[in-house]
């Protein structure tokens, strides 16, 4: 104790002869320390706000990206549906058309889209028929438009766009496939046979044709003989700045600017912007393809730039030199600890995410394992390419369906009758045929659900092409136990359903359910061909569930008092 107070008692007396000795040198210097000190802090806490609001940026271009491709998604969905249905008629009406369009149930507010249409494939000569039919259903003067060049064999004109407004009028009889942008996305659309997106347009619906915009075009197929031929185009036209504005949902309170470029940033390539303010700061610019299409956004700031409002609290005190010293010290210290804390629970959280990397590729590469087998063994069962499309597509859909429950869980249990019953759901609609399920709450691991789903998905089509699921009266009854020894026991039984023949073949499904879904439960399946109908017993693992340690430690650690 002595000796401390002997030691500090010299600190000052030094101290105080440093002042006396310089009494002008030693405040200024302590001024130009703190204010360099000072300095240094508002540089690190700018330079710390800068990366926060350029994660910010990406992160809010991202979340832009996101809708914009959703939106597109949707209406490619739309598409699909359409070209499917139309590919099995012999002619599309008007009538037709206008009940399918009402059927899909559009959000009469999904703005951007003007609504979907209709173009055939017009040969030469079938245009003088074409005009009629037009005039029938609009007016006389509504003809086909341009005329067709003398180069070109056929054209694609707008024929029906739904909904039927004095806009979208101004389009019907148009020839889509005279104008280059619209005739190369029409053309990639047919030899890709999915969804296209044209480049920069401008729609026929504009007046002042100033306001661009693009179409999404999906081709119709007709089959004819051994060959395919192009019956026509299913679309939707977009205005480009609707669009944009639709799909932005920013809720930053800073002025963020949204530009939406057709393939590279130039200006004559801008379809849509939206900019609140003077634009000129940071920007993020993301390469994304959307309906086949490559687009180029671009999200940035405003160019106003000033300093944050711990930058000017600490400049402020800063300047007070000697009598916020200590202020100063204790603001960097807690700064400190903060970043300490931040770089700590950083560094646990990228250790749990490198964990959860790892099991997802566990999971992953457990899947692609199934499919490979669902594959390899379809294709030795497959008499011709449609059959080993139709049996390969069935089971992988019964995989996506498991998955979906799987991910609503979180990857976590599922239970037994949310498996069968995403399974049997089609089966379910049809009022003449019967499906009983009955069992205890028994949840199971994720492959597990996933070998129950594709074994309980062979079992509900072998039923529904030749067992008690094919005639009317036809019963399946499902149930479910849990045995002393912690095994679920899941039986499948058919009742008044055709006879079974004693002679039957074993086919895939069997095979795929006694070989693959039994190593995956680890015990053989009971699978029994009675002439009553097929009766299955599964014995499934039910093991005990963990929460990922990422659920449990998901709160990021505030700053050291």
């Amino acid at each position: 104790m002595g000796r401390i107070g002997v030691k500090e008692l010299g600190s000052v007396r030094d101290i105080r002869r440093w002042l006396v000795r310089f009494p002008r040198a030693v405040p200024v210097a302590i001024f130009l320390l703190t204010l360099t000190v000072t300095a240094l802090s508002v540089f690190a806490i700018e330079r710390v706000e800068s990366q926060r609001s350029t994660a910010m940026l990406r992160q809010e271009a991202l979340s832009v990206a996101s809708a914009i491709e959703r939106r597109a998604n949707s209406t490619s969905s739309y598409l699909r549906a359409g070209a499917a249905l139309f590919a099995t008629l012999d002619q599309v009406s008007e009538p037709l058309f206008r009940h399918f369009v009402s059927e899909l149930r559009l959000d009469t507010d999904y703005r951007g889209a003007e609504g979907i249409g209709w173009a055939p494939r017009v040969e030469r000569t079938e245009i003088a028929a074409y005009n009629r039919e037009l005039a029938k259903v609009y007016a006389p003067e509504v003809r086909l438009r341009p005329e067709l060049a003398p180069d070109r064999p056929f054209a694609v004109p707008v024929t029906y766009l739904q909904p039927r407004t004095a806009r979208n009028l101004r389009a019907v009889g148009f020839d889509m496939y005279s104008e280059p942008a619209r005739r190369d996305a029409m053309a990639e659309a047919a030899r890709a046979a999915r969804p296209t997106a044209s480049g920069k347009v401008i729609l026929m619906q504009e007046p002042l044709g100033n306001s661009p915009g693009f179409l999404i075009y999906m081709p119709v197929f007709e089959r004819r003989g051994a060959d395919r031929q192009l019956k026509g185009f299913i679309y939707s036209p977009f205005n480009a700045q609707d669009f944009l504005a639709a799909a932005v949902r920013l809720q930053s309170p800073e002025e963020v600017g949204v530009s939406l470029y057709d393939q590279s940033v130039a200006p004559g390539n801008l379809l849509a912007r939206i900019a609140p303010g003077r634009m000129g700061g940071p920007a993020v610019t993301l390469r994304m393809v959307v309906a086949d299409h490559p687009w180029v956004l671009v999200v940035e700031r405003s160019a106003e730039r000033r300093l944050s409002s711990l930058s000017m609290l600490t400049l402020l005190f800063g300047m007070l030199v000697a009598t916020l010293l200590m202020v100063l010290a204790r603001l960097l210290t807690q700064q400190a600890l903060e970043d300490r804390a931040t770089a700590a629970w950083l560094e646990e959280q990228n250790s749990i995410r490198n964990s959860l990397t790892r099991e997802l590729n566990h999971r992953v590469k457990n899947t692609l394992a199934n499919v490979l087998s669902l594959v390899a063994l379809t294709r030795r069962r497959a008499e011709d390419i449609d059959s080993f499309a139709d049996s390969l597509s069935g089971r992988i859909r019964a995989l996506s369906a498991t998955h979906d429950l799987l991910t609503l869980s979180e990857w976590g249990t599922t239970p037994i009758r949310s498996v069968i019953e995403a399974e049997l759901v089609p089966y379910a609609q049809d009022g003449g045929q019967m499906l009983e399920m009955s069992g205890p709450l028994v949840e199971l691991a994720p492959n597990d659900a996933l070998s129950l789903g594709l074994a309980i998905h062979e079992l509900a089509t072998n039923a529904a092409k030749y067992g008690a699921l094919s005639a009317a009266g036809g019963k399946v009854r499902v149930s479910w136990e849990l045995r002393p020894d912690g095994r679920a026991q899941v039986d499948w039984r058919e009742l008044d359903g055709p006879p079974v023949s004693p002679q039957r073949q074993r086919g895939f499904g069997t095979e795929l359910i006694e070989k693959i879904v039994a190593h995956e439960l680890g015990h053989p399946v009971d699978l029994r061909f009675e002439p009553g109908g097929v009766r299955c017993t599964l014995i499934i693992p039910v093991r005990t569930p963990r929460e990922f340690l990422i659920r449990k430690k998901s709160r990021r650690p505030g700053p050291a008092s």
